[in-house]
């Protein structure tokens, strides 16, 4: 009886306490307001369209608390930056290396206690790759058939700041690049057949430079590098408040705009996007971010 005392007491001697830590769950709303890059709402602009894209997954590339609106970036509490390499020339986010999460997962979690501790006004995200499905609509003649019919499609979205790439996935088909890319660049496939007859439109392209919303409602006092992605929002309830003697974790949900947040120039003004017809997309930036404590 004695011994088996002593070995509860041992073990009981060896349980770790729980490491309360610091949260971030990714949350995409397409109900959210819809912003522009001061944080203002925005409407479509005239002769573009846009559709809520159903996302797949999403990576962040770089997570940053500030104290205030003057708090310039990098000069915050930066809790992530995920791996970065030149093997393209200049530096660039390492695609390779990136950590997907899906709508409602944790994309990134910390011990609180390696953090100072601090109250933070504001919650910096760079994002780097998007995966979301569309519809795009095909008018045209196959095999002396006429075809007028959104068909689904799935977009690969690259709207960091620089992005090396050997090769990536959009959906089922596999794109070679072997270099950087910039902000804006994107793949797109969609596989249907139409009367028995298969269509498989596998193709890329490149946003115009700088025509990716990148919000910042404190860019008069906090402005980021043009060409970046660093979504800035305002803590909705408060501040995040870390005072270093947490004992339960703290989540963060990280709540992002996709508010007609994949946006295209209407040459056929019908809202429908028809890259066969010289629809080009212009803008895939998210619409704004509210983070939360859960």
């Amino acid at each position: 009886m004695i011994a088996a005392v002593v070995v509860l007491l041992a073990f009981a001697g060896c349980k770790k306490e729980k490491t309360p830590k610091l949260i971030f769950k990714m949350k995409l709303d397409p109900t959210q307001v819809r912003l522009g890059n001061l944080g203002n709402p925005t409407p479509m602009p005239a002769g573009h369209a846009g559709q809520d894209p159903a996302f797949n997954s999403i990576v962040a590339h770089y997570i940053e608390l500030a104290q205030g609106a003057f708090t310039q970036i990098g000069q915050g509490q930066i809790v992530y930056h995920a791996e970065e390499t030149t093997a393209g020339g200049t530096t660039a986010i390492d695609f390779s290396k990136s950590k997907f999460a899906k709508n409602g997962e944790v994309f990134y979690e910390l011990p609180l206690s390696s953090l100072a501790p601090g109250e933070y006004e504001y919650l910096r995200v760079s994002l780097a790759y998007q995966n979301f499905d569309v519809q795009m609509y095909i008018d045209t003649t196959i095999s002396g058939f006429a075809i007028q019919q959104s068909v689904p499609g799935t977009v690969a979205s690259f709207v960091g700041y620089n992005t090396y790439l050997t090769s990536y996935k959009v959906k089922d088909q596999t794109l070679a690049v072997n270099g950087n890319r910039l902000q804006g660049y994107w793949g797109f496939e969609t596989a249907t057949n139409f009367f028995g007859f298969p269509f498989n439109y596998l193709t890329s392209g490149q946003a115009p430079q700088g025509a990716t919303t990148v919000v910042n409602p404190i860019d008069a006092t906090s402005p980021i590098p043009p060409g970046s992605c660093v979504v800035t929002g305002p803590f909705s309830g408060g501040k995040l408040k870390i005072t270093g003697s947490e004992t339960e974790d703290i989540v963060v949900v990280v709540s992002l705009s996709t508010n007609k947040s994949f946006e295209w120039i209407d040459v056929k003004p019908d809202n429908k996007w028809e890259p066969l017809k010289g629809e080009t997309i212009v803008d895939m930036g998210l619409r704004g971010m509210i983070p939360y404590i859960e």
